[in-house]
């Protein structure tokens, strides 16, 4: 089975507007709700190609409620653990002629609920996937996803870890599987300005040196990089579309490139269906489709370097 854990999931309300004029009254042009969180989307791009999985994490209020009932209505497996404070946090994403976010707090985690989520991580049984993805909210110490590596280490399960600053530099001692870093959370890592693909290839190699498995780094709009296990260096390009939609691109790589894995057991393979996850993602209002997704691998090359 597939776990993924989403500890701060949120409401996405994405509005488009011409111009955004703040101390005015703006009217928005479209308006889409989604559930949101980087574990969340994960399990939605892994659903819709195919791979059932159960999501994990923490849900309160009314917007809790809401994420619950879509994600059920999209035949996706939560198992969410329910809060008496607070509400799940709204996001409000503003697309105009720049893209401006204003992100909500969240509940505050007490010792009580996080330890109902530990009894359900040591439940997961051998050859299990764990994805932990995203931030975490402020009532939560940043050694978190750390200890639940440490509770699962004697476990044969590959562990995905998509996050940034200390809560991914905590975990690569414990050999997390996967890892995946954008070109930007390289820099903020090793406060250092890349310049080219084969910094990259340094940067992301010194992660490896400090425990990961298989290093993915997204790239945006040029492609993604994967050094694995072996020391391989595979490069890809995206493919050709109007970008509507950032939000979710990385989070469709990591479940394009986990179900790649498991149709193939090839690396290189992943990548490919990882990076045309992305990118159908990227030119799509929502996250993408199975349809859209394999409309687009045909673009995707991957190369060895």
């Amino acid at each position: 089975m597939i776990y993924t854990v989403t500890l701060n999931p949120s409401i996405d309300y994405v509005i488009k507007i011409d111009e955004l004029k703040t101390g005015e009254v703006n009217r928005t042009n479209l308006e889409y709700v989604y559930p949101g969180g980087k574990g969340i989307n994960v399990s939605l791009i892994l659903k819709e190609l195919g791979y059932n999985n159960r999501a994990l994490g923490f849900v309160s209020g009314f917007t809790g409620a809401y994420i619950k009932d879509t994600l059920r209505c999209k035949g996706l497996e939560e198992d969410f653990i329910n809060l008496e404070n607070g509400f799940t946090r709204i996001n409000v994403k503003v697309k105009s002629s720049e893209e401006t976010e204003i992100n909500g707090q969240g509940p505050s985690i007490d010792d009580v609920a996080l330890n109902k989520l530990y009894e359900k991580i040591d439940m997961l049984e051998e050859n299990d996937i764990l994805v932990l993805a995203g931030s975490i909210p402020k009532s939560l110490d940043s050694s978190l996803y750390e200890n639940i590596m440490k509770r699962l280490e004697n476990k044969n399960i590959k562990i995905i870890v998509d996050a940034t600053k200390d809560l991914l530099m905590n975990v690569l001692k414990h050999k997390p599987f996967l890892i995946k870093p954008n070109n930007h959370e390289l820099e903020e890592l090793f406060n250092a300005k890349i310049k080219s693909i084969d910094e990259i290839i340094i940067y992301a190699n010194k992660l490896k040196e400090m425990g990961a498995r298989n290093v993915l780094v997204s790239r945006g709009k040029d492609g993604a990089l994967l050094i694995n296990e072996n020391g391989e260096v595979f490069v890809s390009n995206v493919a050709k579309g109007e970008l509507k939609n950032s939000v979710g691109a990385g989070d469709s790589m990591v479940a394009g490139f986990i179900a790649g894995y498991l149709k193939t057991n090839s690396c290189e393979e992943a990548l490919k269906l990882g990076a045309a996850s992305g990118s159908a993602t990227a030119f799509s209002n929502d996250l993408a489709s199975k349809d859209y997704i394999y409309k687009l691998i045909n673009e995707i090359k991957v190369e060895r370097r």
